[in-house]
């Protein structure tokens, strides 16, 4: 490989990574990009990208495994099994370990650099839209206070997207439609709200614009 910064370098690797769905390496080549540039700089498109593509596949992963060894606790604890039930619970809490410490890791990225150093309005919008699914995720497995915590913190980065959203980015933009979605499956998934969760939906899904849009170009022609 030519030489190259090691910011380009690390690029190409997490590319390389993310080839050879070897996902784990391409989030710690995309943490080397991060901490490669000043404090002042921010990620490209295309960085910030393949950093949100490497953390949703380790963390996708996980969030599957969680799905379905809970379905198998419910299904054993419905049978009565309890020296199955102990086993799986144990196994359950190791995933929950992986989720928590994923979660831990690009939330801090989050807040400690990329959410700072973010200048315009769609990098607002993605980063703090991007901590509020990591908080979210959080919020899926944690009981309790956690679970509270979890919930407020991802509201509060919601609502600050959607705030700059609104003011900074057309209904259209993906990353717009991209928030709405997500907030709409918190609301509907972990505040247990569907009506909310419809409604914020369609608030935001754009459709106007795309009418409008169309009505014009069949207009000029």
């Amino acid at each position: 490989m030519a030489a190259g910064s090691p910011r380009e370098d690390n690029v190409y690797m997490a590319k390389l990574a993310e080839q050879a769905e070897r996902y784990e390496e391409m989030v710690q080549f995309m943490e080397k990009v991060v901490f490669s540039i000043p404090e002042s700089d921010e990620l490209t498109v295309e960085e910030r990208n393949l950093l949100s593509v490497a953390y949703k596949n380790v963390i996708g992963a996980r969030r599957a495994s969680w799905r379905i060894i809970s379905s198998i606790e419910q299904k054993e604890e419905n049978r009565g099994n309890a020296d199955h039930v102990a086993a799986i619970k144990e196994y359950r809490a190791k995933i929950e370990g992986e989720l928590s410490e994923i979660c831990g890791g690009i939330l801090k990225l989050l807040d400690e650099k990329l959410v700072p150093a973010a200048a315009s309005g769609d990098s607002k919008v993605f980063y703090l839209k991007m901590k509020g699914d990591y908080h979210r995720y959080l919020a899926e497995f944690k009981t309790g206070n956690e679970r509270k915590e979890a919930a407020e913190n991802t509201l509060n980065a919601y609502k600050s997207a959607q705030d700059i959203a609104n003011a900074e980015l057309a209904p259209t933009h993906p990353i717009r439609l991209g928030l709405a979605l997500n907030f709409s499956v918190f609301y509907y998934e972990i505040l247990n709200s569907p009506d909310r969760a419809c409604n914020l939906a369609k608030q935001d899904d754009g459709t106007d614009e795309i009418k409008d849009a169309k009505r014009e170009e069949e207009q000029k022609q």
